[in-house]
């Protein structure tokens, strides 16, 4: 195989992607930087990445004391799990429908499935609000998850992986006496997994790190998921602690990296395979 010439084109691709990749990953490396130093070198305005006087142990060691981190980390893992698994459980059939079955009002219904992509969690927070609490599950593991149980992302993003299974595949399982319902999780969802694992990824860093709804309807400690978590690292008499709470977020943070970088190929064919046919 010959290599690729560095053409004029290629260098300018990189550069620009590379340009684009520092700037997203700033904040991350600021942080990081952050999460080193002491506070007199913070807020000393210095550019240096590295600390003049190392502090990583220092803010790390109360980032992990200070505030039951580990307890916000389950907390979301167990939120996040949750919300995934009834997306999937609902978003499947619902997505199987919408692409290998014909019945009346398909094209309406997948018209408001798109439409409800453009409605965000702000604009029904305060009915959501007000339903949790007349039914008496504020502060609650049902409050955090309920209202996402639901995506219409997941229904969107499964519908077109979906309607690239090829038809003859369908009617194979339908011949060999398969129900729909056992068509869709022992066919389909097989074949959908670059799908799954792409909308899983969307999925658990959307509400890994949600802090809008959360902030609403959780009050205990003992619930509180890791963005809402990170905030206790405020102190009320000297305002925020950056360095304490900058590992903190670190801390936060890192899971969502491993996991992606663990399911990086299947994420990149789920979002390419999704698109083939409309």
């Amino acid at each position: 195989m010959r290599p690729k010439r560095w053409t004029f084109g290629r260098i300018t691709r990189l550069l620009v992607l590379s340009a684009g990749a520092m700037i997203m990953l700033a904040p991350f490396i600021w942080g990081f930087s952050a999460s080193l130093k002491p506070p007199a070198e913070i807020w000393s305005g210095s550019i240096l990445l590295w600390p003049e006087t190392f502090y990583g142990i220092e803010n790390y060691t109360q980032a992990l004391t200070r505030a039951p981190l580990w307890l916000f980390l389950i907390n979301g893992v167990l939120v996040c799990i949750g919300i995934l698994f009834f997306q999937v459980l609902f978003a499947v059939p619902c997505a199987y429908a919408l692409s290998k079955t014909r019945f009346a009002g398909r094209t309406a219904i997948f018209a408001m499935v798109l439409i409800g992509l453009l409605i965000p969690i702000h604009v029904t927070a305060i009915p959501l609000y007000i339903a949790f609490a007349n039914l008496g599950l504020l502060n609650t593991y049902t409050a955090l998850i309920a209202p996402f149980a639901i995506s219409v992302f997941g229904i969107f993003l499964f519908r077109q992986f979906f309607a690239a299974i090829p038809d003859e595949l369908i009617a194979a399982a339908r011949v060999d006496g398969f129900s729909e319902w056992t068509i869709v999780w022992r066919v389909v969802l097989p074949a959908a997994w670059p799908a799954v694992t792409a909308f899983a990824i969307f999925s658990v860093t959307s509400h890994w790190n949600d802090l809008f709804w959360p902030f609403i309807v959780i009050q205990s400690t003992e619930l509180a998921p890791p963005p809402l978590g990170v905030l206790y690292f405020r102190r009320d008499e000297s305002g925020v602690d950056f360095g304490p709470m900058m590992a903190a977020t670190m801390i936060v943070t890192a899971p969502l990296v491993v996991a992606f970088l663990l399911a990086q190929r299947r994420f990149i064919d789920g979002i390419t395979l999704s698109g083939l046919k409309g």
